[in-house]
């Protein structure tokens, strides 16, 4: 069995790690090869792709959909990614404000409604 060709740089991912890891109940994690990811009750936030290319960002598909539409320079949707709640956004983007805001549509989508409101309340 032929292993897949990864091809990616750490490095490429703390960013968008660093920020995931400011919500509540986030870990760090690794998935799919070997890839640096985050989690929310053991369930996937991001993570860094094998490609090394872009970051898949879990997010329900309306908000999704949002994101594509504003910020075509910063997100894109491969045809793997059309049928799951993603978005993918090029490593290249180091809008921390935008990040932010995309990671925490992604937590909040994951965490429990106690962890959001607890969240909500102390902003």
């Amino acid at each position: 069995m032929k292993s897949k060709s990864i091809n990616f740089n750490y490095k490429d991912f703390e960013l968008v790690k660093n920020i995931a890891l400011t919500f509540p109940g986030t870990e760090e994690s690794l998935s799919h090869e070997g890839a640096p990811s985050v989690k929310v009750r053991g369930k996937l936030m991001c993570r860094l792709h094998d490609s090394g290319e872009f970051i898949p960002i879990r997010l329900d598909f309306e908000i999704r959909n949002k994101y594509l539409d504003s910020h075509p320079e910063r997100f894109h949707l491969p045809d793997h990614f059309k049928n799951y709640p993603y978005i993918c956004m090029w490593i290249q983007c180091n809008d921390r404000e935008l990040i932010t805001e995309v990671l925490e549509a992604s937590w909040k989508g994951l965490a429990t409604k106690k962890q959001v409101k607890e969240y909500d309340e102390g902003l």
